[in-house]
């Protein structure tokens, strides 16, 4: 939006022009992002509190989590707000990726926020049914999908690319909307099993979102993507700009919601976030290095579908408790070890995954 009147104001002023620099627009797309985090944060969590929509805890789960009880939740729409307002100022409007991903974004957002809205204000522990969550999170993955299918220009956005192998790619052709849809889906319940603990979910989620900004950028560039050896998809520069929004308010999520949190982000911010880090790594066509750099994700994920597994099929359980940050709970780890290792984890798989640009 800021982008059409620094424009038109550039005809006047030539220091204006600055701002048609991607770099630029990112960083002022975080400090946005961050700054709005800032100013709204204390409000929300004052207003949340204030209406009581506490967070329950599991009686099952560790004993330590207990005075975590009624802590306020549902902040996820404070970085949902952050990330709208910042990626709106500042990108491109006219890219239909930066709709794409907006729209996937808030769509994931409105679902956690009905299932969230019925399980704190209205008590109804259930929420919404698995059958209706997973429907409306296939019908709003599938119209992203069919989109993205349908305004492809050439074969590499159709194609999946192998990271660290010189011009490998497997064309997808329409099974790409199949693919597209799982990644976007997948992630976005895989964030939500994450986000167990204080500030588990939102620094990764901040790192690798961080990194697929860089993707974003080098992919969108003919000149960095010819240098690197990776596909140019003309128009994924702007995503820049949405990661960088991501990562600003991610971290400005995180000044609140690090041990001990004064609030959770709840469905309405975990969901969102997994799609979106699902549907930008579609766009700039690193599904397996999401894969890889969100690592921390897809182990908590696993852990959960072994558990289950396990336990219908022999009636016993792998792992103390389920999702995996839990399991390390219940062995003795404090929480903010657990908390810290799991971002250690992450920074170096996100090392890996950006080597990917390197190693061809």
């Amino acid at each position: 939006m800021l982008l059409y009147l620094t424009n038109y104001l550039a005809q006047f002023e030539s220091g204006f022009n600055v701002f048609n620099y991607l770099t630029m627009r990112a960083i002022l797309g975080a400090l946005t992002a961050l700054v709005l985090s800032f100013m709204v944060g204390p409000r929300m969590i004052a207003r949340l509190t204030m209406n009581q929509v506490g967070q329950p805890v599991r009686e099952d789960g560790p004993v330590t989590h207990l005075p975590k009880a009624g802590t306020p939740t549902m902040g996820g729409a404070l970085i949902l707000t952050a990330i709208a307002v910042s990626t709106l100022l500042w990108a491109d409007l006219e890219n239909l990726f930066v709709w794409v991903v907006l729209f996937v974004t808030l769509a994931f957002g409105v679902i956690g926020y009905v299932d969230d809205y019925k399980k704190l204000i209205l008590q109804n522990p259930a929420g919404i049914s698995a059958k209706q969550k997973l429907f409306w999170q296939s019908a709003a993955a599938l119209i992203a999908a069919s989109a993205l299918y349908v305004t492809a220009t050439d074969e590499t956005q159709n194609s999946l690319l192998i990271p660290y192998f010189k011009d490998l790619s497997i064309y997808l052709g329409a099974f790409q909307v199949v693919v597209t849809y799982f990644f976007i889906v997948g992630f976005s319940n895989a964030v939500n099993l994450t986000d167990g603990l204080d500030g588990l979910a939102i620094m990764p989620t901040v790192l690798v979102g961080g990194a697929l900004g860089i993707f974003a950028y080098v992919t969108g560039n003919v000149n960095f993507s010819e240098y690197l050896g990776i596909p140019y998809v003309a128009g994924t520069g702007e995503i820049f700009v949405f990661c960088a929004a991501l990562a600003g308010a991610g971290l400005g999520f995180l000044w609140f919601n690090t041990y001990p949190a004064q609030v959770f982000m709840g469905d309405i911010g975990a969901l969102a976030l997994g799609a979106a880090l699902g549907v930008v790594a579609v766009v700039v066509r690193q599904e397996i290095v999401l894969a890889i750099m969100g690592g921390v994700f897809v182990m908590e994920t696993l852990s959960v579908m072994i558990q289950v597994a396990s336990f219908k099929l022999t009636g016993k359980r792998v792992f103390r408790m389920a999702p995996l940050h839990h399991h390390f709970e219940l062995k003795g780890w404090a929480e903010p070890k657990v908390i810290v290792r799991f971002w250690i984890i992450t920074v170096i798989l996100v090392l890996v995954g950006l080597a990917s640009l390197k190693i061809r």
